[in-house]
């Protein structure tokens, strides 16, 4: 069964960091590229990074560019987000997700970023 099982979410000050986790189960994980998602209630879930199935390549949105860094470690089956520089509009739920298993999707871990 594929799961995925955020973590690392929390509250934080303007400019601080966050590092988002997300481990993953039920297919190889290696094979597939990984993206990060984020949705703030009553609006679209946005895409906010992605990386291919070996972690050599990364893009991001341009709301983060410069800000936040994708990363993945394949013998754990885990994918990171390091956000830094955090601002108020970076509140929402994050989620990862992988397109190869489109339906499905973890319960998210809140980021919540206000002084």
């Amino acid at each position: 069964q594929v799961q995925f099982v955020e973590s690392g979410g929390g509250l934080v000050q303007p400019g601080g960091s966050l590092r988002l986790s997300c481990t993953a189960s039920g297919f190889t994980f290696r094979l597939y590229a990984m993206n990060w998602y984020r949705q703030v209630p009553g609006k679209e879930r946005e895409l906010v990074a992605g990386i291919t199935s070996g972690g050599g390549d990364t893009n991001y949105a341009d709301s983060v560019k410069g800000r936040f860094t994708i990363s993945r470690d394949n013998a754990k089956n885990t994918l990171y987000l390091q956000m830094d520089n955090l601002k108020p509009e970076d509140t929402a739920v994050y989620f990862c997700h992988t397109r190869g298993w489109s339906n499905y999707w973890g319960q998210g871990t809140q980021v919540t970023v206000s002084s």
